[in-house]
């Protein structure tokens, strides 16, 4: 898709300020960040597996040789964005109550596990090889968020302010946002997917559409998503449309007597087809079900796998 076409590593944004990209964004292949101010730097996430993430702050080290880095801030409890903390542990390591609470919900010896499993179904097997397969899983030790706040909190840096936004539950139950005022930067975790399809594992939607304005009301002219290239206001106005167009095209259907899965194979995505894993749509339109009804309860984990593989497959 035009505009989906990135370059892998450290890419200068701003003063004193990097995007760390890996195309092409989908399952496992996360973005993270880092802020240097006088003397000191903030990480924002690390990534899904150790030799990733010492690749990347080896791509650092000219920075932070200087500038170490004081403070680490995990966007949200998926392993893509914090399967790596113990390679920065001396650092601080600040989230969210909500990134805390589900923090070892998943630990990476699960994935591990889940990628040697046979499942019986070899479109399952396949779609798990294919999105996990790449990763090494070895040797992770759970490293948690050592500090931890709700709403905002603003950090000083090397004399620079970094103000973090709570903006969960969302994507996940403890999704935050990274502020930088003075260079009109904003990293979001994976509150943005560009170009990729956006993914909720929490919900409710109408809180990420509401994340979505509060990006757009920072005014950001810099804004590096979870997954995907760096982007501008147009990244969260596509992901806001995308969680709208879900919300109405999965609510229509479950008022026609559908169910969820029946809803995902019968919507037509249009352009947003186009984004890369757009299978997630199976998980996304259960998330709508259970916004509308507080008793519905979604599958499993394994069986919206087991979903989305199918959906992918057809």
């Amino acid at each position: 898709m035009a505009g989906s076409d990135f370059d892998h590593g450290l890419a200068e944004i701003g003063d004193g300020l990097w995007a760390y990209l890996q195309p092409d964004g989908s399952w496992g292949w996360s973005n993270a960040g880092l802020v240097a101010g006088d003397g000191r730097s903030l990480l924002v996430d690390t990534l899904f597996d150790l030799p990733l993430t010492r690749a990347m702050l080896d791509s650092m080290d000219s920075i932070t040789a200087t500038r170490p880095i004081q403070t680490l801030v995990n966007t949200h409890a998926n392993g893509d964005h914090c399967y790596g903390n113990q390679l920065v542990a001396d650092a601080e390591i600040v989230a969210t109550e909500g990134c805390l609470e589900e923090f070892s919900e998943v630990p990476a010896a699960a994935l591990a596990a889940m990628v040697a499993a046979d499942f019986g179904d070899p479109v399952v097997n396949d779609y798990i090889r294919t999105a996990f397969g790449p990763f090494d899983f070895g040797g992770i030790v759970a490293t948690p968020p050592t500090r931890v706040f709700s709403d905002r909190l603003s950090l000083t840096v090397g004399g620079r302010v970094i103000e973090l936004i709570d903006v969960g539950p969302a994507h996940t139950k403890g999704d935050l946002v990274v502020h930088v005022p003075d260079a009109r930067t904003v990293f979001t975790g994976d509150i943005l997917f560009v170009y990729g399809t956006p993914i909720v594992w929490a919900g409710p939607v109408d809180n990420w559409v509401r994340a979505c304005d509060l990006i757009l009301e920072l005014g950001a002219e810099v804004i590096v998503p979870g997954h995907g290239p760096v982007t501008d206001e147009r990244g969260p106005a596509m992901v806001r449309d995308y969680l709208t167009f879900v919300q109405q095209e999965a609510t229509e259907r479950r008022n026609a007597g559908m169910t969820a899965a029946e809803a995902a194979r019968d919507i037509d995505l249009g352009e947003f087809g186009e984004w890369t894993d757009s299978e997630r749509l199976a998980v996304n339109v259960h998330a709508v079900y259970a916004d509308l009804d507080p008793a519905y309860i979604p599958p499993d984990l394994m069986q919206l796998v087991r979903e989305m593989a199918h959906l992918a497959w057809r």
